[in-house]
């Protein structure tokens, strides 16, 4: 295999979201991805680091870790001291 042979991230997701059971898959994620993606820039914005943001809110980095990798499940408690520790509001809608 060579490199050309390598297909581009945007090309394979492009591939893949052609399929409508990974597409109905990948869009029932996007809430999920979004608060991650507000989280994390919100923290960029602030030039905390992981670390910063969890001594701000009385936790542990990893706790910040897992939601921000996904693999928490964070209850709305957790939620909103991340978004007060980030001068942020925490907003929840069901439209």
């Amino acid at each position: 295999m060579n490199i050309n042979d390598l297909k581009s991230f945007s090309q394979l997701k492009k591939e893949l979201l052609a399929d409508p059971e990974v597409k109905r898959a990948y869009d029932a994620l996007e809430p999920e991805f979004a608060l991650i993606r507000s989280v994390i820039e919100k923290r960029l914005a602030k030039k905390m680091s992981q670390k910063d943001l969890a001594d701000k809110m009385g936790t542990k980095q990893s706790a910040i870790s897992r939601l921000e990798s996904g693999t928490a499940n964070p209850s709305m408690k957790f939620l909103q001291k991340v978004a007060t520790a980030l001068d942020a509001r925490l907003t929840v809608a069901i439209q």
